[in-house]
């Protein structure tokens, strides 16, 4: 047995058993490396990766693969969601020396961390013009033994340009954009990006581009913001097919709930089966908000499924939100999701069968290696006739019979974060008690179980009852997002008071500058990698920079807190001029500076008015931050008389609201001045 028995990472774990002489991250790997003058091999994957299984199985628990490994290298095994900023730099040298990346990724490195030679998946034997795991040992240990000196000068090039690839250029610093307007970029931005997705829309089957289609939920509120500013039907078509063509097709479970990690073709059909919880939080909230802009109850019915799988399929007993569930079960990909006609009928009996596969195309025949992935047709409705759903509860359970996909239980503060910021909005927006009291519950764990007890520093993962690694920028902001969303929720003065604290100490800890600059990804009180990386491009999740500064918009709206809103919009003014260059590789900053550039729309409602209250949270309102239940010291509260609805923006209020009528015509007027202001700013 190795060094990872004992470590919180399921995945790390799952070698514990290798012939592989394993290390975590850590300076006694590098120690051992500098002591025997040995390079390292850096392995990073997460536990849902199938490629990872795949290469585990085929080169770490071979043993003469192993022996190899542990005579020549000393081997460093990495979990990418606990440790984000090690896989951040090393996916940067795995694309700059060949122009992709992907996981598993494989890095050798000298003792001092600097990497010479990467790549992703290596097959046991040469394959496909893939060169075997062997091959390249071989070739890195006598490159180490033979030409030490090339070794050395590629890898302080490779790691100054890391350094290049993972900050800000000094070509985008805010004295070189001499300080750009964002109320004029705001309008130029949003309307740029979204004709750059219409040019990338598929017209038929939704989404932006060609398969392997992933899910894009930021991208799907921007055409919903355009299309709410703008009245454009035709963004919010690029919206309604895209959330349509994903719910009807295989990357949604039908039966169970909840989405998988992506699809490998146009169609949504066929997914990469894994379950991630960062997808559910984008796209509840894509869904969500869908929902309130047309009123579709089949959006509605995709978010209750969504959340139902989350809260029981990957809530802990402990309050948080374990990480993911496997593509895999019982080594075979997909194989706890498809169905044949037979086993349908031995569940449904032959009338409900037939009726059930007609329903979800098993009846046109398998779609996945013999076997169907249940499925909608495009356009037909997804809500199901009494006997479908019927059929539906009892495929349901006769699925829980069978093995179930291996399940990631640690808890990642920021992908509970945005869960519980999703939760949060969809738990006001319904009007739904029992998620009101899930988010409460992800939350208070948060808060009670990922702060360090002796100084409140947050940390990023925890499992069984074990926190630990430094939380990065991108848990900070998400956990300011949240806990705002908490304070909206329930109107309750402690969740603002730990949103502003968070928020201080996001800004304490990972300012590149004090009192100025963007956000590195790690804290001043971090160990030093090769590089210290800056998160600035959206990927799977939106970047740090670009969540932090409209947490920062909305938090300090809210709180009443002017030097938030200043580092919102320092933030946005920073990320601007990359925006330009590339919209839709920092699509979170375009939604963030449309906030910006009008200012937030601040709602407070006083007394005891559920209506109005409601109101506000029906609607699809993107830049509105809601004040509700006990006043706090915010000047929002000031001069308020009881029982009325008060709409602000920029210090100016309109007169108050006493219907929810005229409270909803105050937004839409503000709405309307919104519109006005960004078009205007288009000509």
């Amino acid at each position: 047995m190795n060094r990872l028995a004992d470590e919180t990472s399921p995945y790390l774990r799952q070698h514990a058993d290798n012939p592989v002489d394993w290390y975590p991250w850590g300076e006694e790997a590098f120690a051992r490396a500098r002591e025997e003058d040995r390079p390292l091999l850096l392995s990073v994957g997460y536990s849902a990766c199938h490629w990872c299984h795949v290469m585990a199985h085929e080169s770490f628990e071979d043993l003469e693969t192993a022996a190899e490994l542990n005579a020549r290298f000393v081997a460093v095994k990495v979990d990418r969601e606990e440790r984000p900023d090690v896989d951040a730099v090393y996916m940067e040298a795995t694309q700059a020396l060949t122009g992709h990346g992907g996981w598993p990724m494989t890095v050798f490195m000298t003792p001092d961390g600097r990497p010479f030679f990467a790549g992703t998946y290596y097959p046991k034997r040469d394959s496909h013009g893939m060169p075997s795991f062997r091959r390249v040992m071989d070739a890195i240990d006598e490159a180490w033994r033979e030409r030490r000196e090339e070794i050395e000068e590629q890898a302080t090039a490779l790691a100054s340009a890391i350094g290049r690839r993972t900050t800000l250029p000094d070509s985008f610093s805010l004295d070189a954009a001499g300080g750009p307007d964002l109320v004029a970029l705001a309008g130029e931005l949003l309307q740029g990006v979204t004709e750059e997705l219409a040019d990338r829309f598929d017209g038929t089957w939704g989404g932006f581009g060609p398969a392997p289609k992933f899910p894009q939920p930021t991208q799907i509120d921007l055409v919903l913001r355009h299309h709410r500013l703008a009245g454009d039907d035709r963004t919010l078509v690029m919206a309604t097919t895209t959330l349509g063509a994903m719910a009807a097709g295989g990357l949604y479970d039908h039966l169970g709930g909840g989405f998988s990690r992506y699809s490998v073709d146009p169609s949504w059909t066929v997914p990469h089966f894994e379950k991630m919880l960062y997808d559910q939080a984008g796209l509840t909230r894509a869904f969500l908000h869908g929902w309130q802009v047309t009123g579709d109850p089949a959006w509605l019915q995709v978010v209750e499924e969504t959340i139902g799988y989350v809260l029981r399929d990957l809530a802990s007993p402990a309050g948080g939100l374990y990480s993911a569930e496997d593509a895999d079960s019982e080594g075979v990909e997909g194989k706890f999701y498809v169905w044949s006609p037979e086993e349908l009928e031995d569940v449904l009996g032959p009338e409900a069968a037939a009726e059930a596969a007609a329903w979800y195309g098993v009846a046109d025949g398998p779609n996945f290696e013999g076997k169907s992935i249940l499925r909608r047709p495009v356009g037909a409705p997804l809500a199901r006739p009494d006997s479908i759903e019927a059929s539906r509860i009892r495929l349901f359970e006769a699925r829980s019979s069978r093995v179930r996909p291996g399940l990631d239980d640690k808890v990642l503060t920021e992908w509970n974060a945005m869960f519980c910021s999703a939760l949060a909005e969809a738990a006001g927006a319904t009007g739904r008690a029992d998620w009101a009291d899930a988010a409460v519950r992800v939350a208070e764990f948060l808060w009670a179980e990922l702060r360090r007890p002796e100084d409140g520093r947050l940390l990023r993962s925890w499992q069984e009852g074990r926190a630990r690694h430094l939380a990065y920028a991108a848990d900070y902001a998400w956990l300011v997002d949240a806990l705002t969303r908490m304070a909206e929720l329930t109107g309750e003065p402690r969740w603002l008071e730990r949103a502003t604290s968070t928020a201080t100490e996001l800004l304490r800890l990972f300012r590149a500058e004090p009192g100025e600059g963007l956000l590195f990804t790690t804290g001043s009180d971090a160990e030093a990698l090769v590089v210290r990386p800056m998160d600035l491009l959206d990927g799977a999740t939106p970047s740090a920079n670009s969540v932090a500064a409209t947490a920062f918009l909305r938090l300090g709206a809210l709180a009443g807190d002017p030097a938030l809103t200043d580092a919102g919009q320092e933030l946005l003014e920073l990320l601007v001029p990359v925006a330009v260059e590339h919209p839709l590789a920092l699509a979170n900053v375009v939604a963030g500076c449309a906030l910006a550039s009008g200012g937030t729309t601040e709602v407070v409602v006083t007394g005891d008015r559920p209506d109005l209250v409601g109101a506000v949270r029906s609607r699809f309102e993107p830049t509105v931050v809601l004040a509700w239940g006990e006043p706090t010291g915010s000047p929002l509260w000031e001069g308020r008389a009881e029982g009325a609805g008060y709409v602000c923006r920029r210090f100016v209020c309109q007169t108050p609201a006493s219907t929810a009528e005229q409270l909803l015509a105050r937004l839409d007027a503000e709405r309307h001045a919104d519109a006005t202001a960004l078009a205007g700013h288009r000509r």
